[in-house]
């Protein structure tokens, strides 16, 4: 029986396992905070100001996209909107904490605000309280003045739920504002597209009508790497999102099949997968496609690399040395090759961005007569213990990080039909984010 890669690549023949000592454990602590004591947050409908007829639909946009944000972060206890008090307050002298505080509400902290529009300019005052701090009770103050469109109404509302995620989680940056890059083939063919991290403002990036795989955006959000199929193959092509065209990449055509692209932390470097020596290999290049050069050299393909971002010295990646695909991990020049997985079919692995984890897709019961499931992990590198995050869903694979730590986005297929979701790195709060066509292999931006 043999079996194949996403990318059409002969990628493993079935075969017995070398047997190792096994190591995994259903547990993990993910070290992203969400096992701590969530902050009771209320989030008041922000107050309306002035008569402009374009108000209304801005300040709901506003208003629904902000609390979906806070929900979303993963640090919050969101008190539901039916028990917020009655009232609007739209500045620090129109608020009673001390409703806010008691019950039903019972909240902790306090985000309200105002907004108005005029002249085609969008105005927003943001308020954050200690709702049990009656004498000094502000935490944060923001104005906001953009031009007044649904589309920046959200902008601002992602850039607010930020600054409140930055003061109350720790220090960690919010990813409202971050994008999600993925394959779908929506309209005909398999092309790049992008969407908001909520699933929001989803659109085609490329148009070149063939079948593309593998997106991965670069650290500062200029440029996507991908793999695309042309006339004469696999190849990884480049396109500039600050130029909204195709750029020179000259190491992902030379020869065989290119595949599966990878940024280093500092964007100087791209890890791929290339069969141009025969076998399929994890070769390095410069960022402008120069330079490249082999760092393994096994029989049985070596695909889907990936980079550490904390230390920008190690990758983990996908082989077939030992017959099913298993995660390994080695030295960006080659050496200190480990083997992570102790079995089953492991494919698609992703650092976390505090370079402690790794999340990847693991069916551990695959073999014959027993075809198991596929579904998400987590491994804590250092003592690889596990925490399987999906359960009896689908097929579940590709899995991206968010730059915050806290959360993963995937993809499920149910019913033969795929679809990107996202959830806390606990496993809980899973949300479907595309629902049109089929929708692939997405990766999270890096800010």
């Amino acid at each position: 029986m043999k079996l194949t890669s996403r990318f059409g690549l002969p990628l493993l023949a079935l075969a017995a396992l070398a047997s190792i000592p096994s190591f995994a454990q259903d547990w993990v602590a993910t070290g992203s905070g969400l096992g701590n004591a969530r902050i009771r947050l209320a989030a008041a409908d922000f107050k309306q100001v002035g008569a402009d007829p374009q108000t209304p639909a801005l300040k709901a946009t506003f208003d629904s996209t902000l609390f979906g944000d806070l929900q979303n972060a993963g640090v919050f206890d969101m008190v539901s909107k039916s028990f917020n008090p009655q009232g609007t307050p739209g500045a620090q002298q129109e608020i009673n904490l001390s409703q806010w505080s008691a019950n039903p509400a019972n909240a902790s902290m306090v985000a309200f605000g105002a907004l108005s529009a005029a002249n085609g300019r969008l105005t927003v005052f943001g308020f954050l309280d200690d709702a049990r701090n009656s004498a000094n009770p502000q935490v944060l103050g923001k104005q906001y003045n953009e031009t007044a469109t649904e589309d920046m109404a959200r902008t601002v509302a992602h850039r607010f739920a930020d600054e409140i995620i930055l003061r109350l989680g720790g220090g960690i940056n919010g990813i409202a504002e971050t994008k999600i890059f993925f394959i779908s083939n929506r309209t005909g063919s398999k092309e790049v597209w992008e969407m908001d991290y909520d699933g929001q403002n989803q659109h085609a990036v490329t148009h070149l009508g063939s079948i593309s795989l593998s997106p991965r955006i670069s650290p500062d959000n200029s440029r996507v790497a991908f793999a695309t199929l042309g006339k004469l193959g696999w190849s990884i092509r480049m396109y500039s999102l600050e130029l909204n065209r195709l750029v020179s990449f000259p190491a992902g055509t030379v020869g065989g099949s290119n595949t599966s692209p990878a940024w280093s932390a500092d964007g100087t470097k791209i890890a791929f997968s290339s069969s141009r020596s025969g076998d399929p290999e994890i070769w390095i290049s410069d960022a402008s496609g120069g330079g490249a050069h082999k760092i393994t050299a096994f029989r049985g393909p070596d695909v889907a690399p990936t980079w550490n971002p904390r230390t920008n010295a190690q990758l983990a990646w996908v082989s077939g040395r030992t017959g099913l695909p298993q995660i390994y991990t080695m030295d960006q020049d080659g050496a200190g090759v480990t083997r992570l997985t102790d079995g089953g079919y492991a494919v698609s692995p992703t650092w976390a961005p505090n370079g402690q984890f790794l999340t990847f897709a693991w069916n551990r019961k695959y073999g014959p007569g027993d075809p198991g499931g596929q579904d998400i992990y987590v491994m804590d590198i250092s003592t690889r213990r596990w925490l399987q995050l999906t359960h009896e869903s689908g097929s579940n694979d590709f899995p991206s990080w968010s730059p915050d730590n806290r959360h993963i986005v995937f993809e499920r297929t149910v019913g033969g039909k795929a679809q990107i979701w996202s959830m806390l790195t606990d496993g809980t709060q899973q949300k479907q984010l595309t629902t049109s066509g089929q929708n692939f292999m997405p990766n999270w931006s890096w800010k």
